[in-house]
């Protein structure tokens, strides 16, 4: 277990100004630990778990993180109060920061479980979900939803549910500004296609003042990301671009959002890796299960395809280890040179 260094109310907050998100198959412990390394302050959030996996699960494999990637939140699924009330004080023990209720994913699978975003069709359960994690632990219990899903009109629905939801004690909520469609969408195609409501969020922050409301979807930019700071909302959580190009997201990150700290360049990141990596490997884990959340280092710099292929044809290769790694980068040293 990691009970960690956990955050204050007030650090937690301030480190909600820039968060990354939540993202199934992408934000494990190693991708974390790369971003902690990028930014010292940006709150990181674990790929979504559900309540069940948590309480049945392999626990070490699906909570466990490195004490390093502090401020972390732990992203939960499910709709069962009870459930989730159990799962996030099993997840509070491990030393989470706080742990985030998901209703906002529009996946098949995840429909067919009563979770993730048709909870927005049901303000009450989510009232009574969030109410019995509090009860439960005395770390800080948060949203992620949408603007809505299918034919609910958002700007009727969300102040409902932010209402709702808030009068059983949740004061942070992370909006992603587009509707989830569950009916004819892929869950991808939900991450582009439904427009985006920014206007809307912003306008949730006017009706309700004392709630701490971030913004998601479609954040690109550090510059997007001030953008919607600076029309009053307290956060902005960037997805695909932090994860894709992460050298342009989270290396000015500490200096432009949170005003504190001097940029990193990638090869620094890549050689403060390289322990991380070699301890890695002792506990009998592979490369490339580190690797893949680098490729996109040096992405838009010279040498960046002689980085991404060289590690993506031997990684893979017997006794790969650092010096795998070493070469990549030489690639991007030999272009810069």
């Amino acid at each position: 277990m990691n009970m960690g260094n956990k955050m204050t109310a007030a650090n937690l907050r301030r480190a909600g100004r820039l968060s990354v998100a939540p993202m199934m198959d992408w934000t494990d412990r190693h991708c974390r630990y790369l971003h902690r390394l990028m930014s010292r302050h940006a709150l990181l959030y674990t790929e979504m778990v559900t309540a069940p996996a948590v309480i049945h699960g392999d626990r070490d494999r699906l909570l466990g993180f490195d004490p390093a990637e502090h401020p972390v939140a732990l992203q939960l699924g499910g709709s069962d109060p009870a459930q989730l009330a159990e799962a996030a004080r099993i997840a509070a023990d491990y030393g989470y920061d706080e742990i985030n209720l998901n209703c906002g994913c529009p996946s098949d699978r995840v429909q067919s479980g009563r979770f993730g975003a048709v909870l927005m069709e049901d303000p009450a359960l989510v009232a009574d979900c969030c109410a019995a994690m509090m009860r439960a632990v005395d770390v800080p219990v948060t949203v992620k939803c949408r603007i809505g899903v299918d034919d609910q009109e958002p700007a009727m629905i969300l102040p409902d549910f932010l209402a709702r939801v808030s009068a059983a004690g949740v004061d942070h909520f992370i909006i992603h500004a587009r509707k989830a469609w569950l009916q004819g969408l892929s869950p991808k195609e939900n991450r582009d296609i439904p427009p985006l409501d920014y206007d809307l969020v912003v306008e949730m922050k006017g009706m309700f003042p004392g709630l701490n409301l971030a913004i998601n979807g479609g954040i690109a930019t550090l510059d997007d990301a001030q953008a919607l700071l600076d029309r009053g909302l307290d956060g902005a959580m960037i997805g695909r671009a932090a994860y894709h190009t992460p050298s342009d997201i989270l290396l000015d990150a500490d200096a432009r959002i949170f005003g504190s700290g001097m940029a990193r360049n990638p090869s620094e990141i890549v050689h403060l890796m390289l322990p991380y990596i070699e301890a890695h490997l002792v506990n009998g884990g592979r490369l490339g299960q580190v690797t893949r959340h680098m490729l996109g280092l040096f992405q838009g710099r010279p040498g960046a395809r002689g980085w991404r292929r060289h590690l993506s044809e031997n990684v893979h290769e017997n006794g790969a280890g650092p010096q795998v790694v070493l070469d990549a980068l030489a690639h991007v040293t030999a272009q810069a040179a």
